[in-house]
């Protein structure tokens, strides 16, 4: 339920459901990798669409990329297997009251870290692109993006992908990508990125605050992002020489 809700709706849904299940730091890892891979579908696929990417590619990307991570870091992950200890939500007993009383106080506190957490970095990113720091960082980025595969001129993109998030970063993504002179490829490679990794400050320090280990949802999301983009410019160039040699020449043969 926590996955599905997080699917097609927001982050904050899937923390919801699953903070009433009392996950421990392992399957709470899980689950943010999962749902900050293939969230918030339904919206950030229209997005993505918007600037020139297939949508069909796009939902077909997350999803099973999503499905995979998660069944790769249960593998990974120590603590697994049938000898592991029950939640304590579902475990414990009592009356309702006794029940329900603790449970308000954890969501209470929880609100509370959540909003503390994003007034707080919605003043930061205000404030950095007031003073431009966002795109002298996005400058400063630019030979790092290389070897994830990405052309440099994306990387102010790359940049509000990865702080605003998709959802928020909506119309400044689309305004960017109508004013630059950034081809259909690299908005195919930047989305092919980010539609794996994207909003890696908000989101993760959300789930970090209900126990996530915020360094396994990083990690396992950029590398799993850069090997897609590579993956892609594999195919892209293998496509591209395929259809070359279809191409008739002058003589009526092809070249």
């Amino acid at each position: 339920m926590a996955y599905v809700s997080g699917y097609f709706v927001n982050v904050y849904s899937a923390i919801a459901v699953a903070v009433a299940m009392e996950m421990g730091p392992r399957e709470m890892t899980i689950l943010a990798i999962m749902v900050l891979t293939s969230h918030n579908m339904i919206v950030e696929t229209a997005v993505q669409k918007k600037t020139g990417t297939s949508a069909v590619r796009m939902v077909l990307l997350r999803t099973l990329s999503g499905l995979f991570l998660g069944m790769l870091m249960n593998l990974l992950l120590p603590g697994g297997g049938r000898d592991a200890a029950p939640s304590a939500g579902i475990a414990a007993g009592g009356d309702f009251m006794g029940l329900f009383v603790p449970w308000l106080k954890d969501t209470a506190l929880l609100l509370s870290k959540m909003v503390v957490i994003i007034f707080s970095l919605n003043i930061l990113q205000a404030l950095l692109a007031e003073f431009g720091v966002i795109r002298a960082i996005s400058r400063f980025l630019r030979p790092l993006l290389k070897v994830f595969g990405l052309p440099p001129r994306c990387s102010f993109l790359w940049i509000i992908a990865n702080t605003v998030g998709l959802a928020y970063g909506a119309a400044a993504m689309i305004d960017e990508t109508r004013k630059s002179k950034i081809t259909g490829y690299d908005i195919d490679l930047l989305n092919t990125h980010i539609a794996v990794s994207h909003s890696n400050v908000e989101d993760i320090a959300l789930f970090a605050s209900v126990g996530a280990l915020w360094w396994a949802v990083l990690l396992s999301r950029v590398l799993w992002a850069v090997l897609m983009v590579w993956c892609y410019r594999l195919w892209h160039n293998i496509r591209n020489k395929f259809i070359s040699l279809q191409v008739p020449d002058s003589s009526g043969g092809n070249l």
